[in-house]
């Protein structure tokens, strides 16, 4: 590694401790109902939306209200994006004329941007019509990166009521999320990246004449002003299909490192969100230590692993462009982010560091995670940890002053198992099925991997690929597509029914047996149930594949 690659991962980090606390104060005044600087600016517009909707912001929701509302809403965006597809070709904003998208593909996409993964088994330039991005694409990104801080907000307001059922109004606070952050940093970031090259567009595509006299098609599109929300939602669905490798989507180092900072931006500012709103920024900068200290591992490992190969240059399938350094670290953010962007293939990575980006899916997105989802599911490991250290004492487990009793740690339990089932079983199916082994590129334990990788990805709504999987058949579509809304409303569910249970608890007020969490014991409490609840779940399928791998490849062995 060059000096310049360790000032850049010095900055990236030091960026994202120093913005997290002012976005994270911003967020929560927001959610909190308090006047912001944006409230002269953009408020007409949030009373607009209410009114034009129908929306009473003054009314309160239970948890079984709340829930409804997430998957009614949820529901009407996926049977929307999905017929929008299967008539693109009729409807404008098509200058390529492309065809109608085929069903099984257009169940697996609609899918896919309603629960936030993201993952593209499609060609977008040559499948999908600039009208089915904008209105279908664009705006589920949007749609599913709010979804997800508002069911985070109701199970922080679960955590903080006293003894009261209601946890806010969902329609609020998808309104405000959108109003107030969603769109105005993606506003921002489309601009920045704009003027780096990114393109924006409706001009239909260009045919050149290449230096050797042939022809091709330069393909084009508003761009930017997706790839500012697939950041900054971690949504991760690239407009092209090489995703963040494109040079029309990443063009310079600059936008390299705007896109790979967007990733991380906003689900580290909601762990400092989560403090203020529960009244202990001690206890949210606790949660935000213990991800980072993970993802600062990971990242480290990734790195010696691909500098610690005996060869020259850069290496195949990583970004030429901008060195390895930013591929492994675009890697680490996007697995652990629940975004699935990718600047590099990650079948290219070594089998250690693809094992790393693997593995940071199978933790559940909960290192930073996904917007919204990666807090709400850390937190169903905070509630893990403090029922297993009550166990360990013989006390009655408490967290923010609420009993964590059998119903709780049922759910949490729950969350944790349906995505973990649909990963195993899902590729225990595709590694048996001859259909589906037919899409592999590699054999051994390559091939296992880009199969694990891709239940995995689906399962955790991360939505990047390993590469190398024809994913785009009707198996793999329909399964992935399952899996997807499995992960995501398995764990949304779980976590509305705990938000409803610990919200009509009283709070119990601090005593000397109270078990402290936000001291380092609990941080390496939690640290060690995050690794260990992965290890157990995924280990066994995990060594069949990058471990093994990794092994043999220090026996001169590739496959």
């Amino acid at each position: 590694m060059k000096t310049a690659d360790y000032l850049q991962l010095i900055l990236y980090g030091l960026l994202l401790i120093s913005l997290a606390p002012f976005l994270g104060t911003y967020m929560a005044r927001v959610f909190q109902g308090k006047k912001i600087f944006l409230s002269p600016i953009l408020g007409w517009m949030e009373e607009l939306l209410y009114k034009l909707s129908g929306i009473n912001k003054d009314e309160e929701m239970d948890w079984k209200d709340y829930t409804k509302a997430v998957i009614c809403f949820n529901l009407l965006g996926f049977v929307f994006l999905f017929v929008l597809q299967l008539v693109q070709k009729y409807l404008p904003l098509n200058p390529a004329n492309l065809a109608n998208v085929t069903w099984d593909c257009a169940f697996n996409t609609a899918a896919s941007f309603m629960t936030n993964t993201n993952w593209q088994s499609y060609a977008g330039e040559t499948t999908m019509s600039y009208l089915t991005q904008m209105l279908g694409l664009t705006v589920q990104n949007f749609l599913s990166a709010a979804t997800g801080i508002s069911v985070f907000l109701a199970l922080t307001r679960g955590l903080i009521s006293k003894s009261q059922s209601s946890l806010g109004n969902f329609w609020v606070d998808m309104v405000r999320g959108l109003v107030y952050i969603l769109i105005p940093l993606s506003i921002l970031l489309a601009v920045a990246l704009n003027a780096q090259g990114v393109v924006q567009t409706l001009s239909p595509y260009n045919n050149v004449t290449t230096l050797q006299g042939g022809t091709q098609t330069i393909p084009l599109g508003p761009a930017a002003s997706q790839i500012a929300i697939k950041q900054l939602g971690t949504n991760g669905g690239g407009f092209f299909n090489a995703n963040s490798a494109h040079p029309f989507e990443n063009p310079t180092p600059f936008a390299n490192f705007l896109e790979m900072f967007a990733l991380l931006l906003i689900p580290a500012s909601l762990v400092y969100t989560f403090g203020v709103m529960i009244g202990n920024r001690k206890h949210g900068w606790l949660l935000f230590s213990v991800m980072f200290v993970i993802f600062a591992i990971g990242l480290g490992l990734s790195l010696w692993s691909e500098y610690s190969i005996p060869i020259t240059g850069i290496h195949e399938g990583q970004e030429t462009r901008l060195g390895t350094t930013n591929s492994v670290l675009w890697a680490m953010a996007t697995t652990c982010a629940s975004n699935g962007s990718v600047n590099a293939m990650h079948s290219s990575l070594t089998p250690l560091a693809g094992g790393v980006a693997l593995f940071n899916i199978m933790l559940g997105e909960i290192v930073f995670g996904g917007v919204g989802s990666g807090m709400y599911g850390m937190l169903h490991m905070v509630l893990l940890t403090v029922f297993l250290a009550g166990l360990m004492v013989g006390r009655t487990p408490e967290y923010l002053g609420k009993k964590i009793e059998r119903k709780e740690v049922q759910m949490v339990i729950l969350s944790i198992l349906l995505p973990g089932a649909a990963i195993l079983i899902g590729a225990a199916i595709a590694c048996v099925y001859p259909v589906a082994l037919s899409s592999l590129s590699s054999k051994g334990p390559h091939g296992l991997s880009e199969i694990l990788y891709a239940f995995t990805s689906a399962s955790q709504n991360n939505g990047s690929a390993f590469a190398g999987l024809n994913a785009n058949t009707v198996f793999y579509n329909v399964m992935l597509g399952i899996c997807m809304i499995i992960g995501r409303f398995g764990v949304i569910i779980p976590a509305m029914i705990i938000a409803g249970s610990l919200a009509v608890k009283r709070i119990a007020p601090a005593s000397a047996g109270t078990f402290t969490t936000d001291d380092f014991l609990f941080a390496s409490l939690l640290v060690g149930v995050i690794i260990i609840v992965g290890v157990l779940t995924f280990f066994p399928a995990f060594s069949l594949g990058p471990l093994i791998e990794h092994l043999l490849m220090l026996q001169g062995r590739v496959f």
